[in-house]
């Protein structure tokens, strides 16, 4: 019987503190992956950003690294070049990193997927969900996860989603309560509005009947067959819970919420929020504030958009440099980043909007939101180029970090760097540095992570709501092919690469998507621990950089 990928990480001893680079290599025998290349899409759309000529771009035979195009559109397909490996790279690669579990069972997407934990009777548990599915996981011995719950539909048309959702104890309720965000529809249904052919696709999604907002749930169980829904708001200030079509996009990304009175969301509250290049999405989402002090009963406090969002704001909005090329993500993904709670005293929010920039916001009244400062970042299109704000450091730094992330496969787009904003002065946000790209250790059969297939750069540093109290020294980004990077940023003038944990780029039992290979982390700080969310499971990780790890709720 051949062994196992943490088997092999174990029998090699390989799962001790891996001081030095470690290189893991495949199952003896394991034969090579090849790649499923696919086609783009040869039409592309009009006004878009051109193919860059082949020549601008590509592998430096002499250095070994990977030069990226200036600009191009946003299609799908592979884009191998002379350098690429012509197979799915199944080696593992470690730095400063341990695999202390891997489980294929917690693997609901190949894609994407949002992660929470609930703490309760003792126990910790982990929801992993995405639209069409949740499972809920046991995790207080890391090491032996089981699920508990397990639910999966096919999910499209005019079913209900199943939303990104934060979950935390309310004292006035004296339990937890979930809060979780709905939107419209978007992979699925409508691939490019731009073409006259997909107009009637455009019609279904305005006119879907699902609630475009958010829902609160009393919970006494972590599964979510089991809560209890006690109000339901739609962002359409118009509509009532149970009025369709209700207008706008509904509510994007993991909400934020502490538990007591304020609630932050993403969302377009209505169709006037327009104006937005990219192709598969009709809106460009503001900033939204919300009071939960009934959370039976939950009110509209404010709306903060970026001037040029909204139709009739068109002269504002063509001062951008990416309107008219159809291509870039305008308007936020994520609500606010909040490093503390206004209702205990937090004062500022920052806000990723895409390709219109970054903005903080002063949130000490959420019910009067406003910005104090912005930065207008460079343009880095296809790709989103505004998406995540690591807000961790911030309160004893004065340093955010900001970043958006690649959605062309084989880096056939712009880099998407990490950005250390230096907002001291809030009002005059600026650029300190950049983070390092990340690159192989010596004797990978690539020399830059950009050969390896599939996409390559940052996503996120997982989810404001990561259970104990954050490093004042790491970040830790998934980084699609190039797994879990640890940078080092107590100097945020010159941060580096600290640690890695990079899997193998598929398991072919699993399946054969290769493009979004690390596409989560999450982080239980007060236990020590990373759980790498990948394109074949799920693996609990940890790092002698964070401290040694707790296999247990003991305090």
């Amino acid at each position: 019987m051949k062994p196992s990928l943490i088997a092999l990480l174990i029998s090699a001893g390989l799962a001790h503190q891996a001081l030095a680079q470690t290189i893991v290599p495949p199952a003896p025998g394991t034969a090579k992956v090849p790649v499923k290349e696919e086609r783009e899409n040869a039409k592309g759309t009009p006004g878009e950003p051109a193919r860059p000529d082949p020549s601008s771009f590509g592998l430096d035979p002499a250095t070994g690294i990977y030069k990226h195009p200036a600009e191009t559109p946003s299609i799908g397909g592979t884009h191998p070049f002379k350098g690429s490996l012509d197979y799915l790279d199944q080696n593992s690669y470690l730095h400063n990193t341990k695999v202390e579990a891997l489980y294929p069972e917690m693997l609901g997407s190949p894609y994407h997927s949002w992660q929470t934990t609930v703490d309760m009777n003792g126990r910790r548990y982990m929801v992993i969900h995405e639209k069409s599915f949740y499972k809920v996981f046991d995790i207080t011995d890391p090491r032996k996860a089981e699920m508990v719950a397990n639910k999966k539909w096919a999910w499209g048309g005019n079913e209900h989603p199943f939303g990104p959702l934060t979950i935390q104890y309310n004292d006035k309720l004296k339990k937890h309560v979930a809060v979780q965000c709905y939107e419209v529809t978007r992979f699925g249904i409508l691939e490019n509005k731009y073409s006259p052919e997909q107009k009637a696709k455009v019609d279904i999604i305005r006119n879907q009947p699902l609630l475009r907002g958010f829902r609160v749930f009393e919970m006494d169980s972590p599964d979510p067959a089991q809560w209890k829904k006690i109000a339901e708001l739609p962002l359409d200030a118009y509509s009532a819970p149970d009025r369709f079509p209700q207008q706008g996009s509904g509510c994007g990304d993991v909400p934020v919420y502490w538990g007591g009175k304020y609630l932050f969301v993403s969302g377009a509250p209505d169709d006037s929020f327009a104006n937005q290049e990219y192709g598969n999405f009709l809106y460009n989402q503001a900033q939204m504030a919300f009071d939960l002090s009934d959370p039976h009963k939950p009110q509209r406090l404010s709306t903060w958009w970026v001037p040029g969002s909204r139709l009739g704001e068109e002269e504002e909005y063509k001062k951008n440099p990416r309107v008219g090329k159809k291509t870039a993500w305008m308007g936020a993904r994520m609500p606010l980043f909040i490093p503390k709670d206004p209702e205990k005293g937090g004062k500022y929010g920052y806000a990723a909007m895409g390709g219109m920039g970054f903005h903080v916001l002063d949130v000490s009244d959420p019910a009067r939101m406003k910005r104090v400062g912005k930065l207008d970042m460079p343009v880095s299109q296809a790709g989103t180029e505004g998406d995540n704000i690591d807000v961790t450091k911030v309160e004893k730094t004065g340093v955010v970090y900001y970043s958006g992330y690649p959605l062309n496969e084989d880096c056939y787009e712009p880099y998407k760097d990490i950005y250390a904003i230096d907002v001291k002065d809030p009002a005059n946000p600026k650029i300190l540095a950049t983070l390092p790209r990340p690159t192989p250790p010596k004797g990978a059969p690539f020399t830059d992570y950009c050969q390896r297939r599939g996409s390559f750069g940052p996503k996120r540093t997982g989810y404001w709501h990561q259970p104990g109290t954050p490093s004042d020294k790491y970040l830790v980004y998934a980084f699609y092919n190039a797994g879990a990077q640890i940078f080092d940023v107590s100097n945020p003038a010159a941060p580096k690469i600290a640690g890695y944990f990079v899997p193998p780029t598929v398991n072919p039992k699993v399946n054969l998507h290769h493009g979004d290979q690390t596409h989560g982390v999450f982080i239980e700080w007060d236990r020590k621990l990373i759980w790498v969310f990948t394109n074949h499971g799920a693996y609990a990780v940890s790092t002698p950089l964070l401290g040694t790890p707790k296999f247990d709720l003991k305090p």
